[in-house]
């Protein structure tokens, strides 16, 4: 072996401890109590302070954020009864009007909720499990530790690379390759570990909590029945949630599941989830965000949902939903079917409007004609200056 392989494989022995240091996480407990505001310390996380102090600054003036008051200051309030008041008191709540299931938190203190994610849990408890996860990767300064990660691989693959151009060798060469491969595998697994970390913290802060900790685990039974109710509409094969792929950036869905399922405190399985006063909080932004999750094209995913949602009562604003939902899709026994649905909605609150235009177009469509049109013009009545009331009236003889 020559001198630059040699080299090379040596660096590798050093990539699991550069960056997979980091076994399975053991249960993380809650950190101690709180002793103040935090400031960056060094030149790295002062520097990732500053980039995000720029995120945030272009983040109060984005269109993308819902600015509504009480929604914000509700999830706020989720947040620290989970953490605690003196540590969520510094966090600043942005929601996002984005339909995916997701939220993060900046290392200055900046947590962006997705409306997507506000759609998919069921209670406080639920949303508490994973804003307290996102403050997990706040309060362990994950993100300094992985940009430190990954500038220390780049920094041993680019001086690998130097050495292996001094002996171009067939050995030299696969000495480099091997060593990319650990480098790239061990940064995939030491973001996975940080995962389970904060998971595990995030349930720390439950199991310390007034609210159910047995909900964390739900959330991601939760996620996994949607995908397979997405995957199963679409006729691709169920996924396996406990496969872990090279570049997974996060464990498995099942493998969570089980291990927050399993370290949720069994004493606390009978606490509040805040079920009811989470549907209330949600109820005007409710039909919205159905709404952006029916553009989303995601017929299965989109009515395991609605029907998850449906499991407290069929309300008028799931029935439209979900007549939405099929009418969109549009084969003709969708609409059959959208037809019920909208009649439905109808049939607990007379004075819906959108329902009314939903059940006439697909009556239209489905070929009773007259029907369709007399529900158009309930829909005029009810609504007369709706934005598409012209486009409508051209489908209704004498308006």
């Amino acid at each position: 072996m020559t001198r630059p392989s040699r080299a090379i494989a040596a660096a590798a022995l050093l990539v699991s401890s550069l960056l997979g240091s980091t076994a399975h996480a053991a249960p993380a407990s809650v950190p101690p109590p709180y002793e103040g505001a935090y400031q960056p310390k060094g030149v790295d996380e002062i520097g990732l302070w500053q980039r995000d102090d720029e995120y945030e600054r272009a983040l109060v003036a984005s269109p993308v954020v819902i600015r509504d008051e009480a929604l914000s200051a509700y999830v706020k309030s989720v947040l620290c009864r989970a953490v605690g008041p003196d540590r969520c008191d510094a966090t600043r709540v942005y929601i996002l009007r984005e339909p995916t299931f997701n939220a993060t938190m900046s290392p200055n203190g900046t947590m962006r909720v997705y409306s997507g994610l506000l759609l998919r849990v069921r209670s406080e408890a639920e949303l508490a499990a994973v804003l307290g996860h996102e403050f997990g990767h706040f309060e362990k300064r994950h993100s300094l530790m992985q940009f430190k990660a990954a500038r220390g691989g780049s920094d041993l693959l680019a001086w690998s690379a130097l050495l292996a151009s001094m002996s171009p060798s067939y050995n030299t060469q696969r000495a480099y390759q091997d060593l990319q491969i650990s480098v790239y595998g061990s940064f995939f697994r030491f973001g996975r570990d940080q995962e389970r970390e904060a998971d595990l913290l995030g349930l720390g802060y439950l199991n310390a909590s007034d609210l159910r900790p047995q909900a964390a685990a739900q959330v991601w039974q939760n996620l996994m029945g949607e995908i397979e109710a997405s995957t199963t509409a679409r006729g691709i094969r169920k996924p396996d949630f406990k496969a872990i792929a090279f570049t997974a950036s996060h464990p498995p869905q099942g493998e969570r599941a089980e291990y927050l399922a399993e370290l949720a405190d069994p004493s606390a399985k009978d606490r509040d989830d805040g079920v009811d006063r989470y549907r209330a909080a949600m109820a005007t932004w409710l039909p919205i965000f159905l709404q952006d999750q029916i553009k989303l094209n995601d017929f299965g995913g989109s009515d395991y949902l609605i029907n998850r949602l449906a499991e407290n009562g069929w309300t008028a604003d799931l029935w439209f939903a979900r007549g939405e939902l099929y009418r969109t899709r549009g084969n003709q026994r969708d609409l059959v079917n959208a037809v019920q649905f909208y009649r439905s909605a109808i049939g607990l609150n007379p004075a819906f409007a959108e329902a009314h235009r939903g059940l006439g177009l697909s009556l239209i469509k489905t070929g009773e004609r007259a029907a369709g049109q007399a529900a158009l013009r309930t829909y005029l009545e009810i609504k007369p200056g709706a934005d598409d009331a012209g486009m409508i009236r051209l489908m209704v003889p004498g308006e």
